[in-house]
């Protein structure tokens, strides 16, 4: 198995460092409501105007501070806690939270970005400092807008990019849980809604631009939300994974052109493929006969995707932190 190492921390946080300052090239997610908002990225955002974008700028964080409490004596992790004291702080917040009440902002990084902040939040809270009470007024912002968004939201958003509402759901509920518990319901509640009753998935993927895997991430929210009744719903859900069937999902993406942003997403599918079955194969039990083939798997997509984590700008400024999930967990 292939587990987080001092090794991996240092190059991972060492290169997320780097970019999680630097303004540009910078991707806004923004409406323009009048030529007086035509200004930089930092005056819309005072935390997240690096890594390209502003959801990679949140997991970007979520990443060195995970890094930073996992490995605390490598010498990175002081840089890391400094950059936080000064970047984590109430009034930057502040310019965060205004971003969100402009006119046109309620979509805002609409569910992806969302969930991100609130796993930033939720390991900010693992910090002897003060990073989680200031930033917990943008992560209660974002709950309230997952509130009033999953019960409009007629049908699951399925596809393998930043809209996929399962992996959202995964890292909200991961934050709900010791914060609100009617959002742990309603997650729970939209998800036995949308794929309780989910057979036979055909796995058409992936696309040519996806990071995520429908059928897997769909599973890996199934696990955490049924518990002991996951096992049964999974055999009905891919009831040929013991013959690595459909094989797609056991064979790793292939990645043609890393310079292309969509393109490198792949190498993000074989990380978060191997986060997913990870998780399945936890959920599952060592006895099930799956888990030795999803095992498999999950060594084959990390084998794929982990030499690439650094090395183009296009992957570098969001991969280490799907490289974490995969090799450590949320």
């Amino acid at each position: 198995m292939t587990h987080l190492t001092p090794d991996h921390a240092t190059r991972f946080a060492t290169a997320t460092l780097s970019h999680l300052g630097r303004e540009y090239p910078y991707k806004m997610d923004l409406v323009l409501n009048g030529p007086e908002d035509a200004k930089p990225p930092r005056e819309h955002h005072p935390i997240f105007h690096g890594s390209f974008d502003w959801h990679s700028c949140v997991h970007g964080w979520w990443q060195i501070l995970r890094l930073a409490r996992r490995f605390p004596d490598l010498p990175v992790a002081a840089e890391i806690r400094t950059r936080a004291d000064d970047m984590l702080v109430p009034e930057k917040v502040a310019g965060e939270l205004a971003f969100l009440s402009r006119p046109y902002s309620a979509a805002f990084e609409r569910p992806y970005g969302w969930a991100w902040l609130l796993a930033l939040h939720a390991e900010t809270e693992r910090h002897d400092a003060p990073w989680a009470t200031a930033l917990e007024p943008l992560a209660l912002a974002f709950a309230e807008r997952f509130h009033a968004f999953l019960p409009k939201l007629t049908y699951p958003l399925r596809v393998g990019t930043h809209f996929n509402i399962g992996f959202a759901l995964l890292l909200a509920r991961h934050w709900a849980a010791s914060h609100d518990l009617a959002l742990v319901t309603l997650i729970d509640t939209r998800a036995r809604d949308w794929f309780g009753d989910d057979r036979d998935c055909q796995a058409w993927e992936p696309g040519g631009d996806e990071f995520l895997s429908s059928a897997l991430t769909e599973a890996h929210l199934m696990a955490v939300v049924l518990g002991d009744d996951f096992p049964t719903w999974f055999d009905a859900f891919l009831p040929r994974a013991a013959s690595e069937q459909p094989a797609t999902l056991f064979t790793p993406a292939t990645v043609s052109d890393r310079s292309d942003g969509k393109i490198a997403h792949l190498d993000g599918l074989n990380l978060s493929r191997a986060w997913s079955w990870r998780a399945v194969v936890s959920a599952l039990g060592p006895a099930h006969p799956v888990a030795p083939v999803a095992e498999a798997a999950a060594q084959r997509h990390l084998a794929a995707a982990l030499p690439h984590v650094t090395g183009d700008y296009m992957g570098e400024h969001w991969l280490a932190s799907f490289a974490l999930l995969a090799l450590d967990g949320l």
